[in-house]
């Protein structure tokens, strides 16, 4: 799959796309890329279109194209691109969701344009904003890939990131995750931590929602455990949600066939 650009605004995306029909942006953890979505981008339900961009920042966007608003970027920033790219693409309305990271920039389009979603999948992430613990669990890491680097990010991440099964069975994807994290610069790692730790609490967002909502959590995830997700989804009024087993925080890549199946009978009933 050849990556494609798009010329917004104020910056260039790469992003990746497949199929043909009605769209569905799928946005990426941190700290990943676009590349996250493969699985999914290979196995494109009939009838729709996936379309998976990198992050402001990240895949070292910034060495190729100026990046406006890298060292400011908050989540709002981070919606207002999804929304560049949707009319772009001319995309007045679509389904928009997102793992992790992604999942608060989905919260974010949610909050500014919820008109234009048919859908909304939040996978493996949290509505609320980050604790005191939190934000200055961000700021440590902040320091930390700004003194050694991303290699230091990955090292400090990847446990984390994927299960336990998965570290034990998947030592291939283990490898693979880091990889896709090495990609990136420390600046779109440093970025996309300031954004988090500022991210304000989007609770009150979810039961003003009216379109059908997708939640769905790997059954190992220790970043945001299957009780986020149930909290999330008590406060949807139209959810369908899925535990995805053996999988921990990257469900989409630890289990991809059951995540596909999620999200494809999701969308078969939007």
């Amino acid at each position: 799959m050849t990556p494609k650009h798009a010329h917004l605004l104020n910056r260039t995306v790469r992003y990746h796309e497949a199929g043909s029909g009605r769209t569905c942006i799928l946005l990426h953890a941190f700290p990943l890329s676009a590349d996250q979505w493969l699985p999914q981008l290979h196995r494109v339900p009939p009838g729709w279109r996936f379309v998976a961009p990198d992050v402001r920042g990240f895949r070292g966007m910034g060495q190729a194209y100026q990046d406006v608003g890298l060292d400011t970027a908050t989540m709002a920033s981070h919606a207002a691109d999804v929304l560049q790219l949707m009319n772009h693409l001319d995309v007045d309305r679509g389904v928009v969701g997102g793992l992790s990271m992604g999942g608060y920039i989905a919260l974010a389009v949610a909050r500014a344009a919820a008109s234009r979603l048919d859908g909304l999948v939040l996978a493996d992430t949290k509505a609320t904003a980050d604790s005191d613990e939190g934000r200055a669990g961000r700021a440590a890491m902040i320091a930390k890939v700004q003194a050694e680097g991303v290699a230091a990010i990955a090292d400090a991440m990847v446990p984390k990131l994927l299960g336990a099964t998965t570290q034990r069975a998947q030592p291939d994807l283990v490898e693979a995750v880091r990889t896709i994290i090495l990609r990136n610069t420390p600046e779109a790692v440093a970025s996309a931590l300031g954004a988090m730790k500022t991210r304000p609490d989007s609770v009150p967002v979810l039961a003003g929602l009216t379109c059908p909502a997708l939640v769905i959590c790997g059954a190992e995830d220790v970043l945001t455990p299957p009780a986020d997700s149930e909290a999330m989804a008590a406060a949807l009024p139209a959810v369908t949600t899925a535990v995805i087993p053996q999988a921990g925080h990257l469900s989409n890549l630890e289990a991809p066939l059951a995540f596909n199946q999620a999200l494809t009978e999701f969308l078969s009933r939007i």
